[in-house]
């Protein structure tokens, strides 16, 4: 889906024209190899790890600190504990984002570099990718895109998390 997506925004000769997801599945393992199928999987990895250990690390913690911190009532069930929520969950999808972006990155340089069978790809590895990103682009490159991120990942986070929350609290007490 990361190629399929890509593939328009390429220059229209170096576009792959996939026709559908089963298309682009085909000829990935016949012109790539069947091995390139999973390119990309150790940086979507990484990111999903680092990203669900922010979201709720961070989420515990601030409704800890908040919570302690009188501005949402006692024990922070002012409104039913919907704004202390909101503020815990929108900083700890911040702080995901943060920490989750520079793979988010090299997962999509990973996923979508063309490959030919017997030329050396772009990247051979995550700290390929990683060290050639840096050194031809800065280290900000590690953030682009990170506006958009957040704001896609930042009401999943409020609305799951909270969701989470309330539903541990029914059933729990």
């Amino acid at each position: 889906l990361v190629r399929m997506s890509a593939d328009s925004k390429l220059p229209p000769a170096e576009r792959r024209n996939y026709t559908s997801v089963v298309n682009c599945l085909v000829r990935i393992s016949r012109e790539e190899g069947l091995v390139n199928l999973w390119r990309g999987a150790t940086p979507t990895v990484a990111r999903a790890t680092v990203l669900s250990a922010c979201q709720l690390g961070v989420t515990s913690e601030a409704k800890e600190y908040l919570s302690a911190s009188g501005y949402f009532g006692e024990k922070g069930q002012w409104l039913g504990g919907y704004p202390m929520m909101f503020c815990a969950t929108t900083l700890s999808s911040f702080c995901a984002n943060l920490a989750a972006n520079p793979f988010d990155v090299i997962k999509s340089r990973m996923q979508q570099m063309k490959t030919t069978p017997g030329v050396t790809p772009p990247y051979t590895s995550m700290m390929d990718c990683l060290a050639k990103s840096v050194k031809a682009e800065g280290p900000m490159v590690l953030y682009a895109g990170f506006t958009p991120a957040f704001l896609k990942l930042a009401p999943y986070t409020i609305l799951s998390l909270t969701l989470a929350d309330k539903l541990t609290k029914a059933w729990t007490g």
